[in-house]
């Protein structure tokens, strides 16, 4: 049995330890805002935090989830972060297709709660593990600085 945390709430499953914790989060847990985009940890579609930390869940095998901590999209939507989030990339025109905006967003909310007033260079840095292949980044990228301005003094780790 492996257990863990996710989104807050204690998971216990008996999964084969191999399964990915991304097949696991969308098809047992049905939390489907983390999608599989290359499946080999490129672009970022399926970015999830693992105890703090971003991750790509396409590359993690849920047996080595026993007592992580684990937070996908689902789990950030309350926050005061995500709403500032969702609106600076709705202001900012950075959501086209929306496929990959789960996965820019987590990261977004990494960089952010790391770094809260990051350069431009350094958007662009955080962004980088992302791929986005309709809106283009500056969009993005000008989103995630509206987001710092607008959520100042939220985004440092408490």
């Amino acid at each position: 049995m492996i257990k863990f945390t996710l989104n807050g709430k204690t998971v216990e499953t008996d999964a084969p330890a191999t399964v990915r914790l991304l097949d696991f989060i969308r098809d047992d847990r049905l939390l489907i805002g983390t999608k599989e985009g290359c499946g080999e940890g490129e672009c970022g579609a399926c970015s999830v935090f693992v105890n703090n930390l971003l991750q790509n869940s396409c590359l993690i095998p849920i047996g080595s989830m026993e007592g992580a901590d684990i937070v996908t999209i689902e789990g950030i939507m309350e926050s005061e972060q995500f709403k500032i989030l969702d609106e600076s990339y709705s202001i900012a025109g950075g959501v086209q297709c929306g496929y990959c905006i789960p996965g820019m967003v987590m990261a977004s909310a990494a960089l952010l709660s790391q770094n809260p007033h990051p350069s431009e260079t350094e958007i662009r840095e955080g962004i980088s593990g992302n791929l986005c292949r309709c809106t283009g980044y500056n969009m993005i990228v000008d989103a995630i600085n509206l987001a710092a301005k607008k959520g100042d003094g939220l985004w440092q780790k408490k």
